[in-house]
């Protein structure tokens, strides 16, 4: 183990300067080109009415949510790689890579069904409303045939970035945001299917990404002689192992899931301004969460070769940016918010909610960048226990906050003063848990 104080400080002045930026910034890039595959489906539906608009933001958010709880597959697939990659075993962290890809093709079929199957009773569960209803059973039904390429692409992402492959993730995904803007468009308004078009185009470029990446991951297995097959016995560990992560991801989406239907009660324009919000929420969050990707691959790899010292100053370096960029990220949010709203909907109802909405948003995100960082820190050091309670915990709050909401009446703005509330719950929680050692485990596999 490498504990020198000099020579850490050395490493770690050039880890912060070029390793991280090498990282976050090709993973900023990928990270924003993903949702814009939402933002512009919110924004060519938007133009087709309020109530499609709706339908778009309760089936977007069912969608995300069978996805979403399956991002462990990106998740502990970049914990585990790099874990192994730092302790100088390569071969034996692109054999985990693979196998998570199988295990996230079944969990993604098994989804499939799920999504075709119960489309209807899903949306009307989320809180639709009688006009919001048949356009969001028609998003979901059509786009939950392409989740099976969307979990290929988590597990694929999660494996490229366990191996500080950054650049791969943003080429594939800015390719496919631009081919999607097109295909949507064209599918949406000239061919005239309406919502449904722009399911089937998303679902459809997905699956086109999944293949793409399959293409990568076999060429690398050839030149490293490894067997592309899986190995049935650690894909059952690593379904196993994953369920902590699980958790904590399960949490999070109940959070989401009841601000959709909270908005929901408010009305079909609330919802509709609410999904538009959620939309920007998601990306800019998501921007930030480059710095929590970085920390994932570089905290893991870190703590795999042993190094102690470094791994906590990069840390206290990583929170600072996260800190600085979520100012930032607020502050071009906030100058926006007058002129936001007419490049998503015309209806003047909706535009006016969405103000005060994107206001409360950008206060609260410079606490959201260092909630992102921490996250990966803890992902990274595979503390998944902590993170599943400090999940349902957080959510806990968050659905007493709805409550009182509804009990003193509140309006959309409120419901995202409860987002940024449920934010500083979890920035608490992590802060006080990166304060102390009980995340810090070295070596190549760390403690369950």
């Amino acid at each position: 183990m490498n504990d020198d104080p000099t020579q850490d400080a050395d490493d770690t002045t050039h880890l912060c300067e070029q390793q991280v930026l090498g990282l976050a910034i090709p993973a900023l890039g990928a990270l924003l080109a993903e949702p814009l595959f939402v933002l512009t489906d919110s924004a060519i539906v938007g133009h087709l009415g309020s109530a499609q608009l709706a339908g778009l933001g309760t089936a977007g958010a069912a969608l995300n949510t069978l996805v979403n709880v399956c991002v462990f597959l990106a998740y502990n697939t970049t914990a585990q790689v790099s874990r192994l990659i730092g302790a100088g075993l390569r071969k034996q962290g692109l054999a985990r890579g693979i196998d998570g890809l199988y295990l996230a093709a079944g969990i993604g079929l098994l989804l499939a069904v799920v999504g075709v199957l119960g489309a209807e009773p899903i949306v009307r569960w989320l809180g639709a409303g009688t006009q919001a209803a048949p356009y969001a059973a028609t998003y979901l039904r059509i786009s939950s045939v392409g989740l099976p390429g969307m979990l290929l692409v988590l597990a694929a992402t999660g494996l490229l970035r366990g191996l500080r492959d950054m650049r791969t993730p943003l080429l594939v995904a800015a390719a496919a945001a631009v081919v999607n803007t097109l295909v949507n468009w064209i599918l949406v308004y000239p061919c005239g299917l309406g919502i449904a078009g722009s399911a089937a185009g998303t679902a459809g470029v997905q699956t086109a990404m999944a293949g793409a990446y399959a293409y990568i991951v076999v060429r690398a297995c050839r030149a490293e002689g490894i067997s592309p097959w899986p190995d049935a016995r650690a894909i059952r560990a690593s379904l196993t192992a994953n369920f902590a992560l699980l958790v904590r991801t399960i949490g999070l989406r109940v959070y989401w899931l009841a601000a959709v239907w909270a908005a929901g009660r408010l009305g079909t324009d609330a919802l509709a301004a609410n999904t538009i919000a959620g939309n920007l929420w998601i990306t800019l969050a998501l921007a930030l969460d480059a710095l929590a990707i970085a920390a994932q691959a570089l905290v893991g790899h870190e703590l795999g070769a042993g190094r102690i010292g470094q791994t906590r100053r990069m840390v206290a370096r990583m929170n600072r940016w996260g800190l600085w960029f979520g100012v930032i990220t607020g502050i071009g949010l906030a100058a926006l918010s007058p002129v936001l709203a007419g490049a998503f909907t015309s209806d003047p109802a909706v535009a006016r909610l969405l103000t005060p909405v994107a206001l409360v948003t950008a206060a609260f995100l410079p606490a959201a960048g260092v909630v992102f960082v921490l996250d990966g820190v803890l992902i990274g050091a595979g503390d998944a226990v902590f993170l599943a309670w400090a999940s349902l915990a957080c959510t806990a709050v968050f659905l007493g906050l709805l409550a009182i909401l509804f009990a003193a009446h509140g309006d959309l703005t409120w419901l995202w003063v409860a987002v940024g509330v449920f934010t500083l719950a979890r920035l608490a929680c992590f802060w006080f848990r990166a304060r102390g050692t009980a995340w810090v485990r070295v070596g190549a596999q760390a403690e369950r």
